[in-house]
């Protein structure tokens, strides 16, 4: 078995197993050992099952780096919006690189979820007393950031990075794409929520 099929296998548990484990690294190396012992047919030693674990932990203790420019373009945006964080994954782990990001002064509001979808983004909606057609999210994931808040009737700028992970990109609009811009670098997000702004306010 080559390594695309070692990661196409190891891709299939982790599908299978977000509705048990949710997102973030814990639940990505229980998927790994799980997978692990699919493919060896159970005969996974002790010691890589531990190795394993250790790139649990050395995921979990990597520290955090905000990429050039998100600052920067956060406050720009800040600047002339209320700007909300909306994240999903482990509570704890999520917690601690927001903190350890040191962008938290920036929001108005921090929501850590256990799904971005349709239904969390109208939840949310409801809690923020805003409708979605004046709400736009920017994110790096088609899936979980864009693609439900265009179907909610919301704006998505949309900034693709070369490591997202393939399901976040498993995803289609079926309507809405002309409520949202793809930019090449973050450097162009306050240009790109300026002319949406403005083809909403028409």
């Amino acid at each position: 078995m080559d390594l695309a099929d070692v990661a196409d296998r190891l891709y299939a548990v982790e599908k299978r197993n977000i509705g048990f484990f949710g997102y973030g690294v814990k639940g990505m190396a229980l998927s790994m050992v799980e997978a692990a012992v699919e493919i060896t047919e159970s005969r996974i030693s002790a010691a890589d099952v531990h190795r394993i674990v250790g790139l649990a932990k050395d995921l979990l203790r990597h520290p955090v780096e905000v990429l050039d420019g998100v600052r920067e373009a956060v406050e720009a945006v800040a600047a002339r919006h209320p700007v909300v964080l909306i994240t999903k994954g482990d509570l704890f782990h999520q917690e601690a690189k927001v903190r350890d990001s040191g962008l938290a002064d920036l929001f108005r509001r921090i929501e850590i979820v256990s799904e971005k979808d349709a239904a969390t983004y109208a939840r949310l909606f409801e809690e923020f007393g805003i409708a979605p057609q004046r709400f736009l999210m920017v994110g790096n994931s088609l899936r979980s950031d864009i693609a439900p808040v265009i179907e909610l009737g919301g704006w998505g700028v949309h900034v693709p990075y070369h490591t997202t992970w393939a399901h976040e990109a498993e995803a289609t609009l079926r309507h809405g794409s002309e409520r949202m811009r793809t930019i090449a670098g973050i450097v162009d997000l306050a240009q790109a929520v300026q002319e949406l702004d403005a083809l909403a306010a028409r």
